[in-house]
């Protein structure tokens, strides 16, 4: 049997320099391939949008729910990777922990899915309960019974794509959403119009066209898995009928905590959209876009978050405070330096970013304009916090802490932040600034609560490793660490 070197060398701790380069390789892949996602969601709104304003609204409803559950499970899943990382630091070779790792880690995707897909089934009664069009509903159904079928592929690639990640090769995850996006736009193009032989399915087909889209992706990644040496060493698809309890309780432990701190994110700015539209049709669509082009801006502080939990992970593992300091800071300066650019271009180009969506100067778009500006001005407010609070979640990660920051997380959205959202949104006369502001400010409680604790880490005893060997020390003034895979 062929064996690969080894992944890593014992090399002492890369210095702030070192650290940078490390982490924008990691990390700009990670979040190019966030920013692909949000195209791929963009596709079946193009294509669906042809179709009409009812399938555009039963799709949009359907996927209110179904994404939420698609995130928080993707959430869960995703804890494999600080255990991962941390295995991998603590020792070089670690090839039987990361294998039950993700033997785990798949297991649980593919119970959580089932649950996930049971769960989605409630969109239909929770139509009715709000008092959707029957029309919409009857839209909304066969679409729903289709894409369900996606959800276990979905889950399933994202702890794949988790995997390649923390193994040194998140080029992978942006090529493989990339493939995914033509995918999914020549399954739509065939499926909803009947182009190419094809019956014309319509919303059916949208969802048709999503289950082949995130099949493909799953088989994409095991494919690469398989042919690359470095990932296929692990055999991570070996004896995947052999349970390790331990280990699949400590993900549900670590990965619980994160998806609730994604439901408490995602659930205040759905509940936002529902406050918006109660003060009209034009603020709503003027809020829809200025919160689309800040979450755009979003995905890579949130890619930066998710390379950091990998750094941090690994030096956590090494039981190295330097390297865990360094890959933190470093993280959080280049998050936050990242919505800096976000949010001068917020303010001296308004009109450029709007006109991706619209045009600002047609008459019939001056209120949804109006409202747009005035929203823009606040999400370039909560550019640098909400960046810094998406690190610090992720450096956080990285040293398996998330019970804690989950609770600072749900207090921050849902007591300053939606507070102040009804409270000067519903009682003042700023309505929907008033909304805003609410999000600016639990944004902002959350990040400043987050980069606390973060900075109080090692009084808090968060870089304490509890488990496993001491790494063994060359010299009491240079600590010999792991090397973290190459990016």
């Amino acid at each position: 049997m062929e064996h690969a070197p080894a992944l890593n060398t014992a090399l002492k701790t890369p210095n702030w320099t070192g650290e940078l380069r490390a982490t924008l390789l990691l990390a700009a892949p990670l979040a190019l391939a966030n920013m692909l996602q949000m195209l791929t969601y963009a596709v079946d709104v193009i294509f669906i949008a042809r179709l009409g304003e009812a399938e555009l609204a039963a799709s949009s409803l359907v996927m209110a729910l179904f994404g939420l559950i698609v995130w928080a499970l993707s959430a869960l899943t995703a804890a494999v990777a600080p255990l991962i990382a941390a295995d991998l630091g603590e020792r070089p070779n670690a090839i039987r922990p990361v294998r039950r790792s993700m033997r785990m880690a798949l297991w649980l995707a593919v119970f959580s899915g089932a649950l996930g897909m049971a769960l989605s089934m409630v969109t239909i009664p929770v139509m009715h309960a709000t008092g959707q069009p029957a029309e919409v509903i009857v839209l909304a159904g066969p679409y729903l019974l289709a894409l369900v079928w996606s959800l276990i592929p979905m889950v399933v690639g994202n702890v794949l794509r988790t995997y390649v990640s923390t193994l040194g090769r998140p080029i992978f995850a942006t090529a493989i959403t990339a493939v995914g996006i033509g995918v999914n736009a020549l399954g739509n193009y065939a499926l909803i119009f009947g182009n190419w032989g094809a019956p014309r399915l319509e919303l059916l087909g949208a969802g048709l066209a999503t289950i082949i889209t995130t099949t493909s992706t799953m088989l994409a990644y095991v494919a690469v898995i398989r042919l690359d040496r470095r990932l296929h060493r692990y055999r991570i698809f070996g004896r995947w009928w052999r349970p390790d309890w331990d280990r699949f309780g400590q993900i549900v432990r670590i990965g619980t905590p994160i998806a609730l701190t994604v439901l408490a994110e995602a659930g205040i700015f759905g509940a936002a959209a529902f406050l918006m539209g109660r003060f009209g049709a034009s603020e709503l669509a003027g809020h829809t876009i200025a919160l689309n082009i800040a979450a755009f801006a979003f995905q890579v502080p949130f890619g930066v978050g998710q390379a950091v939990t990998i750094r941090v992970g690994y030096f956590y593992g090494a039981r190295d405070p330097q390297g865990i300091k360094q890959a933190g800071w470093v993280a959080i300066a280049i998050g936050t330096g990242f919505m800096a650019l976000t949010a001068i271009a917020m303010i001296l180009t308004p009109y450029l970013l709007l006109s991706i969506y619209l045009d600002p100067k047609a008459t019939a778009n001056a209120a949804l304009v109006g409202f747009a500006l005035q929203y823009l001005v606040w999400a370039a407010a909560f550019q640098l916090v909400d960046g810094l609070q998406a690190v610090s979640l992720g450096a956080l990660r990285g040293l398996q802490d998330t019970r804690v920051p989950m609770w600072i997380a749900v207090f921050s959205y849902w007591v300053p932040g939606f507070g102040l959202a009804i409270g000067l949104g519903f009682f003042t006369i700023l309505e929907g600034t008033g909304v805003w502001i609410g999000l600016a400010t639990g944004l902002t409680f959350a990040a400043a609560l987050l980069t606390w604790r973060w900075w109080r880490r090692e009084a808090l005893g968060l870089t304490r490793r509890s488990t496993g060997q001491a790494n063994p020390v060359a010299q009491p003034q240079e600590m010999i660490r792991p090397q973290p895979p190459a990016v």
